[in-house]
């Protein structure tokens, strides 16, 4: 396919063959360089692709790793908490007969305890902790641990004072710590 311009030129006299030769060369390589540029940006493309998907792979793996090793950490503490309570319980016998009476998750829960007990538990000396749906009686030492690794499974540890509030008509009437119901 002749160029009609080239042809026109060429019976004119203003250019020979070669030039004409030299010019559709040039327009060749010109043209064979945008293809080739074409080229390497679909494969760049491809390469940006593939590197932002593995970017990708690798951040949901950290993530996932990082759930992993939270819940090891979350399971270890648990069965050092467990092993606290257990070791450190203190032992209620069968003369055990009076029903203490405190709240967990919003519901009325009932240990059965001694007046010595009952005395320490108001004193704050003693604190109730959870395991595995019981609740054992500890020591004030141990319940601070317990605190400090999952204030959850402290159930009853009496250690703040209660403020007393200036515009309370009540102020002077004290309600006994020791109040069964």
């Amino acid at each position: 396919m002749s160029n009609p311009f080239q042809d026109q030129f060429l019976k004119a006299g203003l250019v020979n063959k070669q030039q004409v030769q030299k010019a559709k060369q040039d327009k060749q390589k010109v043209k064979k360089q945008q293809h080739n540029n074409k080229k390497i940006k679909v494969v760049d493309e491809n390469k940006i692709k593939i590197q932002q998907a593995a970017e990708e792979k690798a951040r949901r793996d950290r993530e996932l790793n990082q759930q992993k090793q939270e819940q090891a950490r979350q399971k270890a503490i648990s069965a050092e908490i467990d092993q606290l309570i257990k070791t450190n319980r203190i032992e209620r016998e069968h003369h055990c007969d009076i029903a203490y009476n405190f709240e967990h998750q919003k519901k009325i829960k009932r240990i059965y305890i001694n007046e010595e007990m009952q005395k320490q538990i108001v004193q704050g000396k003693l604190g109730i902790a959870r395991i595995t749906g019981q609740y054992e009686l500890i020591p004030k030492a141990i319940a601070e641990k317990i605190q400090q690794r999952n204030e959850k499974r402290v159930v009853l540890f009496q250690e703040e004072k209660q403020e007393i509030d200036a515009n309370d008509p009540y102020a002077e009437h004290q309600i006994p710590d020791d109040l069964m119901w």
